[in-house]
């Protein structure tokens, strides 16, 4: 039986988040935010995407490109329960795994037939950071993928979690338009560490070429600065 596989990026994600922080915790949550996905060179065939504009939603499968450990725990502690609940590795999709392995259901806008980089995909509502390797894709299938009855485990409870967000016209002025349903989206899901709870702290970080500063009292997330970069 083979012991070690090697993984070979196949594209790298291009979007708004240069780093880790601020980025929505799983796919889906904020669908305003828009990416493309370039191929390397060797898998730009038009073929290779032959029937793949028929689908509306892709699944990603990626590399935690900016996870630095070489360790992992059996146990970790999930954002959403507080940061000091320990619950198995395996029963959350914490980046720190035993092989740095992310899965991400995407929505798949466009596909856009280019002169330099070749077949480049749209998408819509990924969780993952600028540049990040992907590894495959797959066509998301609702009759086998789609599983409506099925349990929430310990994620249920705080899968509807949103802050309320108190951003000042002028802040909001500075981002484009086409992004700005994004950026509230994106702060409604509280970037935040979920053990953090200072009123007075204020958190920073990269969006769209900017700087968001902003602070969060009980469940409303006031934006106090937006400098361009």
């Amino acid at each position: 039986m083979q012991s070690e596989y090697t993984l070979k990026p196949i594209a790298h994600i291009y979007n708004d988040f240069p780093d880790k922080f601020g980025i929505p915790r799983q796919s889906g949550l904020v669908n305003e935010l828009k990416a493309v996905l370039i191929f390397e060179p060797e898998y730009r065939f038009p073929e290779a995407f032959r029937g793949l504009k028929d689908y509306s939603h892709i699944w990603l499968i990626w590399g935690f490109s900016g996870n630095n450990k070489n360790t992992w725990s059996p146990t970790v502690r999930p954002p959403r329960l507080g940061g000091n609940t320990r619950m198995g590795v395996f029963a959350t999709r914490s980046p720190f795994r035993p092989n740095p392995i992310g899965l991400s259901s995407v929505i798949l806008e466009r596909i856009e037939m280019t002169k330099e980089y070749g077949p480049v995909l749209h998408i819509c509502g990924a969780d993952l950071m600028d540049q990040t390797p992907v590894f495959d894709i797959k066509p998301y299938l609702p009759y086998v993928d789609s599983h409506p009855e099925a349990r929430n485990g310990f994620a249920g409870p705080v899968k509807d979690y949103a802050l309320e967000v108190s951003c000042p016209e002028h802040l909001l002025e500075k981002f484009p338009i086409k992004k700005r349903d994004a950026l509230l989206s994106l702060l409604a899901q509280d970037p935040r560490p979920s053990y953090h709870n200072d009123p007075e702290r204020i958190y920073g970080f990269r969006f769209a070429g900017f700087e968001i500063k902003f602070k969060v009292e009980e469940q409303t997330l006031t934006v106090l600065a937006a400098e361009k970069e």
